[in-house]
C-alpha cells in the first residue's frame, strides 16, 4: 500500500529546501498504516508531493527523507547506488590512512546508517527504523562493493532505542579470532577492538586533527585529557613530543594506548598513563600549578540531547577553563565538543566565557587566547548545507599569548 503523511503548513518549508528529518509535530495527517522503516509518501497540505522517505512510529523524527526525486524508487538498486557513490566519492577524498569512514548518514543519502572501513574490516551501525527495515539490501551492497573479509555490526547505541529497535552487535560475515584490526594513519599504527571498542572501535572523525596535533608537538610538554586509547597522545609522540601525560578513566582503554605505543616503537619514558577522573585531575594539576605546551580536551559526549544542555556546558566550561589555566605562554589548546545538541555558536560562547573566567584568575596582564582555527571532522564526515545539525564534532585550537 502507498502510505502517505501530510504535512502541516506551517511546517513544509525545512523539508522543500532539504532538510532530511520531519518531527511528529509537523504531521497534519498520515493516511494508511506504514510500518517501521516503511517508504511514505511526503505531501504538502494541498496534495504536493514533496519528497519520500522512512517512516518511524515511535520516533520524535517522525519521517527521515530518502530522496526528493518523485521518480526514484526505494528498492535494492536504491541502496546499491546510494552505496556506491558513497565509496567513490571516499576513494578521491581520503589519504594516508586505511581507516575511513565510507557512509555517513545524511550526508550520503543514508539517514541513520554508519559504516567504517578498517582496512579489510567493514563495520556498521543501522540507528534508525529506515535502515533497520532495509538492513540486508545494505549488507549485501556493502559486501558485493567492498570485497571485505569480515563485516561486523556494532547497533548497540542508546539511540536505537528512540526507534523502538533493541540494541545489538556481533558478526555480520566472515570469522574474527578476537585480535586487533591494525590500520595506519599518517605512519602511526592503531589496533582497532571492533566488538569491544566505543562506537565503532575508534574515533576516525579525528584524524585530521590528530595530524595537526602531531605536526604541532616538537619538543613540547603535551597533555592529553579524556585519551581513550591514546590517538591523540601517540601522534603526540609521533610528532615529538618532549613527553605526553594522557589521563582517562577506562583502564581497558589505557592499556590498549601502552600496547599501541609499543607496537610503534616510542620511548615509554615519554609517556605516562593515569587512570583518573579527569576533572579531578584538572584540578590536582592547576592546584600543583603545573604547565604543557599542548593540551588535548577531547571529552565524551556531555549533552546526549537538548535537555541536557545546560548541564554539559557547565561542565566543558569547567574542564575547559582549568585547561587554559594551565598552558604555558605561547601553549596550544585543542578542544573540542561531539555532542550534537551543542552548536557550534554554543560551543565558542562557552569558550569565550572560559577564556573571560581564566583571565580573571591570572596576575599577568599581558597574557591573552586566541582563536587560531576552527576544527572539524575531516572530509569522509561531509554534512548537509541543509542539515546544519549534522555537524556533531566542533572544536577550536587557542594559543595563549
Amino acid at each position: 500500500m502507498n502510505c502517505s503523511i501530510t504535512l502541516e503548513a506551517s511546517k513544509e518549508r525545512p523539508i522543500v529546501r532539504r532538510h532530511p528529518w520531519v518531527y511528529a509535530t509537523a504531521i497534519k495527517r498520515v493516511d494508511g498504516q506504514p510500518k517501521a522503516g516503511a517508504t511514505v509518501q511526503i505531501l504538502s497540505q494541498d496534495g504536493r508531493w514533496i519528497a519520500k522517505g522512512a517512516y518511524s512510529p515511535l520516533s520524535k523524527i517522525r519521517v527521515r527523507v530518502w530522496s526528493w526525486s518523485e521518480s526514484e524508487a526505494i528498492d535494492h538498486a536504491f541502496f546499491k547506488r546510494k552505496i556506491s557513490t558513497a565509496i567513490q566519492h571516499r576513494q578521491k577524498w581520503v589519504r594516508g590512512t586505511n581507516a575511513i569512514r565510507l557512509i555517513a548518514g545524511e550526508a550520503d543519502g543514508l539517514p541513520g546508517l554508519i559504516v567504517d572501513q578498517y582496512d579489510r574490516v567493514i563495520v556498521c551501525q543501522f540507528l534508525s527504523a529506515g535502515v533497520e527495515y532495509w538492513r540486508d539490501a545494505i549488507i549485501g551492497a556493502l559486501l558485493e562493493q567492498t570485497r571485505c573479509t569480515l563485516m561486523v555490526e556494532r547497533s548497540d547505541a542508546a539511540v536505537r532505542a528512540r526507534e523502538g529497535l533493541a540494541e545489538q552487535s556481533g558478526i555480520l560475515f566472515g570469522e574474527h579470532d578476537g585480535e586487533l584490526i591494525s590500520v595506519n594513519e599518517h605512519g602511526v599504527q592503531y589496533g582497532i577492538d571492533v566488538l569491544g571498542g566505543h562506537k565503532t572501535g575508534f574515533y576516525i572523525d579525528q584524524r585530521d586533527n590528530r595530524r595537526m596535533v602531531s605536526e604541532l608537538s616538537r619538543d613540547r610538554r603535551v597533555l592529553n585529557m579524556f585519551c581513550y586509547t591514546g590517538g591523540f597522545s601517540l601522534a603526540a609522540l609521533q610528532g615529538g613530543a618532549k613527553s605526553v601525560m594522557s589521563v582517562d578513566s577506562s583502564g581497558d582503554a589505557l592499556a590498549l594506548a601502552q600496547r599501541q605505543m609499543i607496537m610503534n616503537g616510542y620511548s615509554p619514558e615519554l609517556a605516562t598513563w593515569h587512570d583518573a577522573d579527569a576533572f579531578a585531575t584538572l584540578r590536582e594539576l592547576r592546584g600543583a600549578q603545573e604547565k604543557f605546551d599542548l593540551i588535548v580536551l577531547d571529552p565524551p559526549k556531555f549533552a546526549p540531547s537538548a535537555q541536557h544542555l545546560e548541564r554539559a556546558l557547565k561542565a566543558y566550561k569547567e574542564i575547559n577553563r582549568a585547561a587554559l589555566q594551565l598552558l604555558n605562554p605561547g601553549g596550544l589548546l585543542f578542544t573540542f565538543s561531539c555532542s550534537g545538541a551543542v552548536s557550534p555558536q554554543h560551543f565558542e560562547q562557552m569558550i569565550a566565557s572560559s577564556v573571560s573566567e581564566a583571565l580573571g584568575h591570572m596576575q599577568d596582564e599581558a597574557t591573552n587566547y586566541r582563536v587560531m582555527q576552527r576544527l572539524a571532522a575531516g572530509l569522509d564526515h561531509p554534512v548537509l548545507a541543509s542539515f546544519p545539525e549534522g555537524e556533531y564534532l566542533k572544536g577550536l585550537l587557542l594559543q595563549r599569548t
